[in-house]
């Protein structure tokens, strides 16, 4: 299993993070909203725990959206 992570940035909007955390990990506002904020305050956080194949897809689609919005937000993954 992998996680799939996303990292803070000085540039990025918080509600776009937000966005990100609704659109392609299904959290509700406020998980979506905590998270950012963990996001935020410690530099990295979890949006989920998923296969191999399902942890690159959801990398690819937030590194993808972010890069079309111009964010520079960054979206990794590891092994559990």
């Amino acid at each position: 299993m992998y996680r799939v992570l996303l990292l803070n940035d000085d540039y990025t909007p918080m509600e776009f993070v937000v966005t990100v955390l609704v659109k392609y990990f299904a959290k509700n506002r406020e998980d979506a909203w905590r998270i950012m904020m963990h996001v935020h305050q410690q530099g990295v956080g979890e949006c989920g725990v998923y296969t191999y194949e399902v942890a690159e897809t959801k990398v690819t689609q937030v590194m993808d959206y972010a890069r079309k919005h111009q964010h520079p937000l960054q979206c990794i993954m590891e092994k559990k």
